[in-house]
């Protein structure tokens, strides 16, 4: 038993030697300390040895033949390499030659430490270039998310089309549109699954309506679109423009699938942290740490960006530094700090959102605040209503919203005031209290969402509809026509068409809403022009140009009612020619790029009634009346 033991014990530091010296020392100890004892059982030492194959009586040609004079023996698959035998440095594959290029470009020992898995496999060209499986891959034939039956615009429509001119309609369009159903009307187009135009990358193509999308604060449907292309195919355009859809609609971790697979394709700071986020969510933590400081101590990033990226990647599971975000000395906000901050619940101090908000280019942070899923609804509801009146929020998402407000126990000031009276708009038991509810919420549009107040009419469209077309109630039929017209609700419009006053306001907004194509009189467009009280007459100048858009006034009557305006609707500029021929052609999506570029501003009053016109003309030519009456009812409406 003891030698056993002894033995055992001397097999265990024969084993540890071989570890170290490899499989030649392993046999040297063997043979200095003479045969150990096997432990495995009888049978397990040796094995059988391989029957040896059937000599042959007579040998097969070239068998047993010794080589020729000068010649090396032919070498045997398998065989190894006779101990002692000289090796012709001729007959040896010669080594690939590396340049001093080759050499410069390899990384150092520095860069390899600090490089992910992803990095690295890159590198050492054990990376896919692309992260879908080869049966899973898409096609950029087509890019979007709307087909045709869903109500997406023709697939081909722009595929014949200069790359040019389409280039240039969507590199124009920098947004927002003074009209909501305009914005709709562009987002649809925007979101269809689209053949590129001839002789423009699909890449190319996608990033100019993701980037479209962006600028109109429609950052969800900017991220769908990306989601249709794999992030194999993303240009660097693209995935600038993708980082902002995934920012704008608060999901961080949603772009780390194409971050990690560009790897270092960038190095500016924004990109390293997102490289270092993504990082930790892929489980290398200190390897985020370690960028996120780097990135701190040489300043790649302003230090309150870097602090906000530490503690959103510090989430991932395994950060155990606490992270204190520093405010001091930050005047200005940017998406980056208002995203990460959104998203890790970091508030922001008062006056800098503010601030911001009054500031060029504040209606980014309404826009992209009013959907984000973390925020509490009260705090939406401050955003909600510039995004219901540019037609990034729908009549039923603003009730939802209102909703939650008003469940909100912690809920207070405006946000809950008008929650109780869109409540009371739709219950209270009296129409006329109703009507008086709505009336309060339409005053104190400006406290929904700014501008002309529009966001309030798209908040009670639903209650509006369900007042009764009634005399009683005609004194307000203007207002609750255009708030139902707000959602769409034209047929619930055309029931007070028996009630309102020819000439009036509710009268001009169902006559270009109407679906029967009767011609409208002079008579009640003069009346209207008689009581218009706005600045220059704009309404009534829209009204003539949207009724003759539409085909609903003669040439004649159109043509002398516009010269008592002041109007010229037969001017040509090189806008109205190329949305004239593409409307002549019958092709629906350049037509509404085209209307989109037309309709760029913050107000009605950046609108001109030629404008409209043309517009409203080329839509109902294309077959999208329905777009195009919703249009001209808005422009009458909020003109």
């Amino acid at each position: 038993m003891t030698a056993r033991r002894h033995r055992f014990g001397m097999g265990v530091l024969a084993t540890g030697v071989a570890g170290a010296l490899g499989a030649a020392g392993l046999a040297g100890l063997a043979m200095a300390q003479g045969k150990p004892e096997s432990l495995l059982p009888p049978g397990f030492d040796d094995p059988a040895p391989a029957p040896s194959p059937r000599q042959s009586s007579q040998p097969r040609p070239g068998q047993n033949q010794p080589p020729a004079q000068g010649q090396q023996p032919p070498a045997q698959p398998g065989a190894a390499a006779v101990p002692g035998a000289a090796i012709d440095p001729a007959s040896l594959p010669p080594l690939p030659a590396i340049s001093r290029e080759d050499l410069a470009r390899l990384p150092s020992l520095e860069q390899l430490e600090n490089m992910s898995t992803e990095e690295l496999d890159q590198l050492l060209g054990l990376k896919p270039r692309s992260d879908m499986p080869a049966g899973a891959q898409r096609a950029l034939t087509r890019v979007g998310v709307l087909a045709v039956d869903e109500g997406g615009l023709p697939p081909v429509a722009l595929a014949n089309q200069s790359d040019k001119l389409v280039r240039a309609v969507l590199a124009g369009t920098q947004g927002p549109l003074v009209s909501r159903w305009g914005h709709i009307l562009l987002r649809r187009a925007l979101a269809s699954r689209l053949a590129a135009p001839l002789g423009m990358d699909p890449a190319e193509f996608a990033a100019l309506r993701v980037g479209v999308l962006n600028r109109l604060g429609e950052f969800a449907l900017a991220r769908a679109v990306v989601q249709d292309i794999d992030t194999a195919n993303w240009s660097p355009a693209l995935t600038q423009e993708a980082l902002g859809a995934y920012l704008g609609s608060g999901d961080i971790t949603g772009a780390c699938p194409a971050v990690r697979l560009q790897g270092s394709q960038r190095q500016d700071g924004e990109w390293v942290m997102w490289q270092a986020i993504c990082n930790a969510y892929a489980g290398e933590s200190a390897l985020a740490a370690t960028q996120l400081d780097r990135a701190l101590f040489r300043g790649a990033a302003p230090r309150v960006d870097v602090l906000l990226a530490r503690r959103f990647a510090g989430a991932a599971g395994r950060g155990n530094r606490g992270v204190n975000i520093e405010w001091q000395g930050v005047d200005d906000l940017n998406p980056w700090r208002f995203g990460l901050a959104n998203a890790v619940g970091e508030p922001l101090p008062g006056g800098l959102l503010d601030n911001a908000l009054k500031a060029r280019g504040g209606a980014y942070y309404a826009r992209s605040g009013a959907l984000l899923p973390m925020l509490p609804a009260a705090q939406r509801a401050a955003f909600a209503g510039r995004a219901a009146r540019e037609g990034i929020m729908s009549a039923d998402a603003m009730v939802d919203l209102y909703a939650e407000v008003y469940a909100d126990p912690a809920a207070s000031g405006d946000p809950d005031t008008h929650a109780a009276a869109l409540r009371e708009a739709y219950l209270a038991t009296d129409p006329a209290d109703r009507i008086a509810a709505m009336q309060r919420l339409w005053a104190d549009g400006a406290k929904l969402g700014g501008g002309d107040g529009y966001g309030a009419r798209v908040l009670t469209a639903y209650a509006a509809a369900r007042i009764p077309a009634a005399a009683e109630n005609a004194g307000a039929a203007g207002d609750l026509i255009a708030a139902m017209l707000a959602a769409g609700l034209d047929r619930n419009a055309g029931r007070w068409r028996t009630v309102v006053e020819e000439g009036s306001m509710g009268w001009a907004l169902i006559a270009l809403t109407a679906t029967d194509t009767a011609a409208i009189g002079q008579g009640g467009v003069e009346k209207f022009m008689g009581d218009d009280a706005s600045d220059e007459q704009r309404k009534s100048a829209f009204l003539v140009a949207g009724l003759a858009g539409l085909g609903k006034l003669t040439e004649g009557d159109a043509g002398a009612l516009a010269s008592d305006l002041g109007v010229d609707l037969a001017r040509k500029t090189r806008w109205t020619a190329v949305i004239s021929r593409a409307a002549e052609v019958g092709n629906p999506a350049l037509v509404t790029l085209l209307a989109g570029l037309g309709m760029q501003g913050t107000s009605w009053s950046q609108m001109t009634p030629l404008h409209l016109y043309h517009i409203t003309a080329a839509l109902t030519r294309v077959g999208l009346v329905a777009e195009a009456r919703m249009i001209a009812a808005e422009a009458v409406a909020r003109g």
